[in-house]
């Protein structure tokens, strides 16, 4: 690979900004499509759609950066997301492959092969920090207490 995968990812990013497409659109009518169930815990779609899009991008790029604020984001939020009921990690999975998906789909150019395996291995990595923070928080919860999603 000539390039990092940052700056991979960046550029494909930037292709879907040129497009002027907004993914979240496409992206929570797949998940709703693969997850129906889940769209009566939305109160606001329009909101969340918009936080976990940006949130999910920001995060897997955070990681091609190496940034540190990563795995606190990933920990709170998999803290706070107990409150939705018991989210099974194949939504987190299924989120973050869709996620990956729909970035291709209007990358047009600039994405290759690299830059979705790029895309791919942060997002893994993704996953992985996903399960690390479930396993913790359900850990470091005490007895009888809810347990984090």
């Amino acid at each position: 690979m000539t390039e990092s995968d940052s700056a991979l990812m960046e550029a494909s990013l930037a292709a879907v900004g040129a497009a002027g497409i907004d993914i979240r659109h496409s992206l929570f009518a797949s998940f709703f499509a693969a997850f129906p169930e889940r769209r009566a815990t939305f109160i606001s779609v329009d909101a969340a759609s918009r936080r976990m899009t940006d949130e999910t991008l920001q995060m897997m790029l955070g990681l091609a950066q190496g940034e540190a604020w990563v795995w606190p984001l990933v920990a709170e939020l998999v803290f706070t997301h107990r409150s939705y009921g018991s989210l099974p990690i194949a939504e987190y999975d299924a989120f973050i492959d869709m996620t990956i998906a729909e970035l291709g789909a209007v990358a047009g150019a600039e994405w290759t092969a690299d830059s979705a395996a790029a895309w791919q291995r942060h997002g893994d990595a993704l996953k992985q920090m996903i399960r690390r923070a479930r396993a913790e928080w359900s850990e470091a919860m005490p007895a009888g207490a809810p347990a984090p999603a």
